[in-house]
């Protein structure tokens, strides 16, 4: 449950508390799973003696390496206390080689439930159909949109993408098929609308330019729609609520990862020039924005840096891993009581090309 923004004290206190609760159960042979309990042998540590805070759990764990998840069976991070229940397997992009896998049971649920109380019933009408365009295959992404549409007595069709092959046809400066397969995509998309009422949608910024092209959202039935992707540049997201939404609606963007799950954006104000600024779901997971070349400090208010996360829950205990992305760190703010991401984009951004394909 959300703290109230007048009172930090007591969110850093949910927040640690949570931290105990979580350490003790991952740390525990009744409850842990393998890896952490090896860990914590192999280094001589017993973290439930050291880390009775958020600030102690990032003096004590080193970064979370990705390559974990890419190098072990999943069957190791399996908690003693779900041994024997059968587990989803979900999988990241993959665009740099084997990729990363998270098992899961019901997170995708609780966060997705969490969400469902941050969106408007005016722009998310109960009970009337979604569309989602957008990753699915192994991503937690499918089963979660479906699982938020139907927490709402929703339906929800879907229209499947393939963004690792996007990507690899853009490195590889094929433009064409990469078009041709935005095309493909959208031309589903435009069909569902045109012959089912739909009024939620849940898309990448590129596909929703793309279907905006395509047809009148809000002609079309659309109230309400709920963005997911990494780069959405002040001057972008005006064009998307200007130009494509045309100031009639709802947008929600989003921030969110298999490893996370998503962090919701506030509302835009006048004050905000279009600058986006999503806030984790806290205490099951929180973001920091880090100096990169001394991850253990903060960089200051309105300042780039990189996106460190660590997720705690009872199904995944990820300390300190470090995002492929960079930020701005944003002051606390109604209702949330904790520091905030801004303007995310890819880590490196202003310095290299990234291939982001239709995200």
């Amino acid at each position: 449950m959300t703290q109230e923004f007048n009172n930090p004290e007591a969110a850093q206190a949910q927040l640690d508390a949570h931290v105990r609760e979580i350490v003790a159960w991952h740390f525990s042979p009744e409850t842990g799973c393998q890896f952490w309990l090896d860990w914590a042998r192999n280094a001589g540590l017993d973290p439930r003696k050291s880390v009775h805070s958020f600030a102690d759990l990032v003096g004590f764990f080193p970064h979370f390496q990705d390559e974990w998840l890419r190098d072990l069976q999943p069957d190791v991070w399996v908690p003693a206390a779900y041994r024997g229940r059968p587990y989803n397997v979900f999988e990241t992009g993959g665009t740099t080689g084997m990729p990363k896998q998270r098992i899961g049971w019901d997170d995708y649920k609780t966060d997705y439930e969490e969400f469902s109380s941050k969106i408007s019933d005016e722009h998310f009408p109960k009970g009337q159909a979604w569309l989602m365009v957008g990753p699915t295959g192994p991503r937690r992404l499918r089963l979660a949109i479906e699982h938020l549409a139907n927490f709402r007595g929703s339906p929800c069709y879907f229209i499947d993408l393939d963004p690792r092959w996007v990507k690899k046809v853009i490195a590889q400066k094929q433009f064409d098929q990469a078009r041709a397969y935005m095309d493909h995509v959208v031309d589903q998309a435009v069909t569902i609308l045109k012959h089912r009422r739909v009024s939620g949608l849940f898309t990448t910024p590129k596909l929703l330019e793309a279907l905006g092209e395509k047809l009148n959202l809000h002609d079309a039935g659309i109230r309400g729609v709920f963005c997911g992707g990494t780069t959405m540049a002040p001057q972008y997201v005006r064009f998307i609520c200007e130009e494509v939404l045309e100031g009639r609606i709802g947008f929600y963007p989003t921030y969110g990862n298999t490893l996370m799950g998503l962090a919701a954006s506030t509302p835009l104000r006048p004050e905000d020039n279009y600058s986006i600024t999503y806030y984790a779901p806290q205490p099951r997971a929180v973001l920091r924005v880090v100096n990169p070349a001394q991850t253990g400090q903060l960089v200051e208010y309105d300042a780039w840096g990189r996106v460190e996360l660590t997720t705690l829950t009872k199904e995944l205990f990820l300390p300190r891993f470090l995002e492929r992305d960079e930020a701005l760190r944003r002051k606390p703010r109604p209702p949330y009581a904790w520091d905030g991401v801004a303007e995310v984009r890819p880590f490196g951004a202003m310095e290299k090309n990234i291939v982001e394909g239709v995200y």
